[in-house]
């Protein structure tokens, strides 16, 4: 089973674990990690690290980050592994949902389907309702 690190800004990412959780069901080999203002890199860093190798089982860890560029990111990056470690930006709900029900995959492969997930969860509303009406 691939494990599963949400780093995000504050406490985003602990949230987001839990209302996947109201969703799914309590899951296993999942943990955050919040980036605040006051953490300093070199302790976000050996945390990061030492919850990589807890969550590691031999399927591989994907780490989720909210957004490319920001510092939980960039930490993240910096244990980047092919096919070991990999890390996903622009974590929402619906990635998390697609992981945690196919964590049976290749690491490569939940990557690319969460990537995929993430961007059908992103919708106008307006213009899909409008697009229904002149369907119709």
């Amino acid at each position: 089973m691939v494990g599963v690190i949400v780093v995000t800004h504050g406490q985003f990412g602990k949230h987001l674990l839990e209302a996947a959780q109201i969703i799914l069901g309590p899951q296993e080999q999942c943990a955050h990690i919040a980036v605040e203002g006051t953490v300093e890199m070199s302790g976000l860093l050996a945390d990061l690290k030492n919850t990589v190798k807890r969550m590691e089982t031999g399927e591989g860890v994907l780490i989720l980050t909210d957004m490319f560029g920001g510092t939980p990111s960039n930490i993240s990056l910096s244990l980047l592994q092919p096919g070991k470690v990999d890390v996903l930006t622009g974590a929402n709900l619906p990635m998390l949902l697609r992981i945690l029900g196919s964590r049976n995959k290749s690491l490569n492969e939940l990557a690319q389907e969460a990537k995929n997930a993430a961007i059908q969860g992103i919708v106008v509303a307006g213009e899909v309702l409008s697009r229904k009406i002149t369907e119709v």
